[in-house]
């Protein structure tokens, strides 16, 4: 693949392979960000076919602040679990409030994992198992 802008070649970074056409949407990034405007493409192929597009850049994103030295990393979120059986292996287990889906393990149980914010919704903190092809269905107190 050859890459030329305004004629004059754009050529990989120093020791870097030739382009290939899988860096194709790598250069038009690069490209886009470098002149910060659109850019007319024309893109020949072997067989002689031709095409014309223009890209535009995306919109700038703010980096992500640097995190503060002293900042800790938030403590992971307790788990809880509910282990039921009963269900088609293989099949769909809805859980109710449908926040999450489970797929039923070979030996026809299924075992969801909650954060306490996912159950503080409920006011009964029960979670109902529905399995959609089984039909099967369970109420379960997380654990």
């Amino acid at each position: 693949m050859a890459v030329a802008v305004e004629g004059t070649p754009h050529l990989p970074e120093p020791f870097a392979p030739p382009w290939q056409r899988e860096d194709f949407a790598r250069v038009l990034d690069q490209l886009t960000e470098q002149y910060r405007s659109p850019v007319r493409v024309e893109v020949r192929e072997a067989d002689g076919t031709m095409f014309t597009d223009i890209i535009t850049p995306g919109k700038r994103r703010r980096p992500d602040p640097e995190p503060e030295p002293d900042a800790q990393a938030p403590a992971a979120p307790a788990l809880l679990g509910l282990h039921r059986g009963g269900f088609v292996p293989g099949e769909d287990v809805a859980v109710a409030v449908v926040i999450a889906h489970a797929e039923a393990a070979p030996d026809s149980t299924a075992r969801i994992l909650l954060t306490p914010d996912q159950l503080a919704g409920s006011p009964t903190r029960e979670v109902i198992l529905l399995g959609r092809v089984s039909g099967t269905t369970t109420v379960g107190h997380p654990a």
